[in-house]
């Protein structure tokens, strides 16, 4: 009888610590708020174990061990940095170690954006190692590009390259027949001004037109970007354009010549490569301002002399002119 006894406490005092071991698995941890912790590459479950107790993640690294090995179910951890929320147990954060779950960082490429600033960006980007150099203008596709801390930015650089070596390729396959450029790369050129003079989706077709009949008709482009981007490289001008600078002669400037500017000004997005490839039917040859954000179109100069001193009594109102 006095065996039996015993046996039943003995289960009795088992199946207590069982349950007081299960709630320190999938209890709440002391982390009072969401915390970032580094597991390096070839780091043990003692070492991650550690870093996560210096963190406040865990109360203690012996405890977490031998939790990790009775409830762990023989996962193995992962390298790379973590994000750990508020209050998780030990139970998430192991989930997390051995599913790889780290912590995913961004570099934003924004349409348009000229490569001195991409490279500006890049440098930037906390957790990024190494340096490089500044990319060649037109070659990066914008987008917004995921990183893990401890990754090159030659690395990034790359990725943001093929991505645009690729979309490009895909749209040139399918782009229209007739279009004003006869490469890839002339269409690069060509959608980095589209880009660079409209903001408006709904306009970038008209304005890739627009273009596209002056090259046809031999006109000078006469956008204004080309012939700030010898200037600043792509950086804000912060002031107005120079007559002086409307007649240089540097490959870039649209006004002293006709035909595209010896290379592209910025980085265009999708969708005004689309435009290139796939422009409006339109015959229009200018366009300017309505006040608005936006544009109005002309096939005529006559049209589009009206249009300007609509656009030019627009600023004497707001007090522009």
């Amino acid at each position: 009888m006095r065996k039996l006894g015993c046996l039943v406490l003995l289960i009795a005092a088992l199946v207590v610590a069982a349950l007081v071991a299960t709630n320190m698995w999938a209890g709440g941890g002391p982390a009072a708020r969401p915390l970032t912790v580094v597991v390096p590459e070839g780091a043990s479950v003692a070492r991650a174990a550690t870093e996560l107790e210096k963190a406040g993640a865990i109360r203690s690294a012996s405890r977490f061990r031998l939790l990790a090995r009775a409830f762990g179910n023989g996962g193995s951890i992962k390298a790379g940095e973590y994000q750990l929320p508020a209050g998780a147990s030990q139970r998430a954060i192991w989930a997390l170690l051995t599913e790889g779950k780290v912590r995913q960082r961004l570099v934003a490429v924004p349409e348009g954006l000229p490569s001195v600033l991409v490279h500006d960006a890049v440098m930037r980007a906390d957790g990024l190692t190494g340096t490089v150099a500044v990319p060649r203008e037109g070659s990066v596709l914008p987008d917004s590009y995921a990183y893990q801390r401890g990754d090159t930015r030659a690395a990034v650089v790359a990725r943001m390259q093929k991505a645009m070596a690729d979309y490009l390729a895909a749209a040139w396959r399918r782009r229209k027949p007739g279009i004003a450029v006869s490469s890839p790369e002339q269409a690069i050129v060509l959608a980095s001004i589209v880009e660079k003079e409209t903001g408006k989706p709904s306009e970038r077709r008209t304005v890739a037109a627009v273009y596209g009949n002056r090259l046809r008709l031999g006109m000078p482009l006469q956008a204004d970007p080309t012939v700030i981007y010898p200037i600043t490289k792509g950086r804000p001008l912060g002031r107005r354009i120079r007559q002086s600078e409307l007649r240089a002669k540097n490959g870039y400037n649209t006004y002293a010549s006709p035909g595209l500017p010896v290379g592209p000004i910025a980085n265009p997005g999708r969708a005004s490569i689309d435009a290139v490839l796939d422009p409006a039917r339109s015959r229009a040859l200018y366009f300017v301002a309505d006040g608005t954000g936006g544009h109005v179109f002309a096939d005529t100069l006559e049209q589009h002399n009206a249009n300007v001193k609509r656009w030019y009594a627009i600023r004497r109102q707001r007090g522009e002119m």
